[in-house]
């Protein structure tokens, strides 16, 4: 007779790598502009969760709301060095965009349905240290 803990720890080890697979799936795929590799989603809950979950992994993560909470997509983002050199220019197509960009300081404007640009000043971190989010409300 098997050991029943045994089963059930192999059961549980089985269920969280195929969640973890199922999350993994669901985020979009990296993209880039200029020198920085973006990934931008978050639409739905299974890829709202993969996103979150993976936030972690990157040092810049940018979130667009509502000034109610209500997710924004269709962003337009426009990243800038600290000379004011135009560093990358796109499109988010969700709420949640994780980028990956060399560490320094950076100035990134956003801006909803044609509207004013709303700036934000960040000091990217080098890799290996807890990533920033910088949080847009429209």
């Amino acid at each position: 007779m098997k050991n029943p803990i045994t089963t059930l720890n192999a059961a549980l080890l089985c269920a969280a790598l195929l969640s973890a697979t199922a999350v993994q799936a669901q985020q979009p795929a990296l993209q880039k502009a200029g020198d920085v590799q973006y990934v931008c989603g978050g639409i739905g809950i299974d890829e709202s969760t993969a996103m979150r979950a993976a936030m972690k992994d990157y040092p810049l993560s940018l979130l667009f709301a509502t000034k109610t909470g209500d997710y924004l997509a269709k962003i337009q983002v426009v990243i800038e060095s600290e000379k004011g050199t135009e560093v990358a220019q796109f499109q988010a197509q969700g709420p949640v965009c994780l980028l990956r960009l060399d560490s320094g300081r950076y100035t990134v404007k956003a801006s909803a349905d044609g509207g004013k640009a709303v700036s934000q000043s960040v000091e990217v971190a080098p890799a290996g240290t807890p990533g920033k989010t910088l949080d847009y409300r429209f």
